[in-house]
């Protein structure tokens, strides 16, 4: 190449240089005067949404949200959704439709021990439709054998026995009794006031009960019987009653935006997605307490195999007797359920020390305030699930940290009927809830979360129009 031939093109190259510099100065004055354009119009943008933090989003990364052991359980959240799907759901839904479980008694008018009875309930599916003497099985007419006393803790304090053992004696089932449950406020055994309900005839669902009234009863329940815990501030004891608690709430929750009045004039039910995930789904720890509630009941009803297996499921008609007794032993003894998740919830760990006993009367006592409360429920319909899920909550506390076992043969669990029922369609709602939340959570939450992110989406979209009808024509058509 010749000396002069370099030189010109240097000088070429300084040129191309310097006018793409000219080029990037005058970018940045458009750019600049763009900007002073779009305040001096009036047009605000919030520049926050191209550098907020990623964490910030509210999308979920990972469709399988709920991984890995459910905190203070002994099973996964994946070995849960499997197995409730393949072997507890569907045999749940034969069970609490057999004549046996379909049958609850309960007290559905009582004074509020609380405060005075000012709830409101506007629909007329709030009422509750009692059974006629002559449509309940005959055998639940007949007057009960009067059972033991229940344990007395302040006589165990201090002793070994007060320890929990995870066994349950196997002459268990001595016929159907009537005993106080001491984890509950219902005096089971003055007939009196009870009656009989169709569980089928009055399904849990929305009621159109809300307002002061609705709220005020989860607010007792929640300030004065088990306080929202700082972290690392409560004992695991404590830490598990407040979980039944919030998991037994996320799951009536879960069944009211599942079952929902979506329109009065036409009465059409469905899905309240939008109330499932305000109420249920955006709060992480209200699903995992859900988990761990159903995991709980669940190991109640596994530690009473022995009496579940034993007890008379009589109710007049040998047919569905024998199927009722025939899907109980499937539910017991069912293989897959053993291998995968022998021991959902691990009992022995709680009420150690010396201050073990006094710690369990002490909760004992809270529990029976929240079962009290249920008494303030001003919707009949949700006085009677109330009822019915806390007294099954009470039935898998009494199963779990009673005084039983092969060690203490004198003390077996004892069981009312009403306490069965009222178990088993327990563990039936939190198992319709944790297979919503599986087949619907997913999706819910990837719709309702794009929604909270669409308006951020928006805004951009429309400030990059307005930029680019006003500097666009200034760079080219390749802007």
């Amino acid at each position: 190449m010749l000396k002069g031939d370099g030189i010109i093109n240097e000088e070429r190259r300084n040129g191309v240089e310097k006018e793409e510099e000219k080029k990037k100065n005058g970018l940045g004055i458009v750019v600049v005067a763009v900007v002073v354009a779009l305040v001096a119009t009036g047009i605000v943008f919030d520049f926050s949404v191209f550098f907020k933090d990623p964490k910030s989003c509210h999308c979920s990364q990972d469709p399988q949200k709920y991984t890995g052991i459910v905190e203070d359980c002994c099973c996964d959240y994946e070995t849960v959704d499997s197995i409730n799907e393949e072997v507890l759901h569907p045999l749940l839904q034969q069970l609490v439709t057999t004549p046996f479980f379909r049958y609850f008694k309960v007290k559905l008018w009582c004074d509020c021990p609380f405060w005075p009875d000012d709830g409101m309930c506007r629909l007329r599916d709030c009422s509750v439709c009692e059974c006629p003497e002559n449509e309940f099985p005959e055998p639940f007419r007949k007057p009960l054998n009067r059972g033991l006393p229940s344990d007395n803790l302040v006589c165990q304090e201090g002793k070994p026995q007060s320890t929990v053992d995870r066994t349950i004696d196997s002459r268990a089932f001595r016929g159907w009794i009537e005993t106080d449950n001491p984890w509950t406020n219902d005096d089971e055994t003055d007939n009196g006031e009870m009656t009989y309900v169709n569980l089928q005839l009055n399904p849990e669902r929305y009621t159109g009960y809300a307002g002061p009234s609705a709220r005020r009863i989860w607010d007792a329940v929640y300030s004065e019987n088990c306080p929202k815990y700082p972290s690392g501030e409560i004992c695991q004891e404590k830490k598990v009653l407040y979980k039944l608690i919030s998991g037994l709430h996320s799951s009536i929750s879960i069944h009211i935006a599942s079952d929902y009045l979506l329109d009065e004039s036409t009465n059409l039910w469905g899905q309240n997605l939008e109330l499932l995930y305000d109420r249920v789904l955006k709060y992480p720890d209200r699903v995992q307490n859900l988990y761990f509630t159903f995991l709980f009941v669940l190991r109640a009803v596994t530690k009473a195999t022995d009496y579940l297996e034993q007890a008379e499921y009589d109710t007049g008609d040998n047919a569905e007797d024998l199927k009722t007794q025939s899907l109980m032993r499937q539910l017991l003894y069912n293989p897959k359920l053993q291998a995968a998740c022998p021991l959902p919830f691990d009992e022995a760990k709680l009420w150690q020390g010396q201050s073990g006993p006094q710690l369990k009367q002490q909760i004992q006592r809270q529990f029976r305030n929240i079962s009290a409360l249920m008494d303030c429920v001003g919707c009949e319909k949700c006085r009677l699930w109330g009822k019915l899920q806390v007294l099954g909550l009470g039935t898998a506390l009494k199963i779990l940290f009673s005084v039983d076992g092969q060690n203490h043969p004198g003390q077996p669990v004892q069981l009312q009927r009403n306490e069965v029922i009222a178990l088993l369609n327990l563990l039936n709602r939190l198992s319709e809830s944790i297979k919503l939340v599986r087949e619907r959570g997913p999706s819910i939450e990837k719709k309702l979360e794009g929604q909270i992110v669409e308006p951020a989406t928006q805004e951009i979209n429309t400030w990059l129009r307005r930029w680019k009808s006003l500097i666009g024509p200034r760079l080219g058509k390749h802007f």
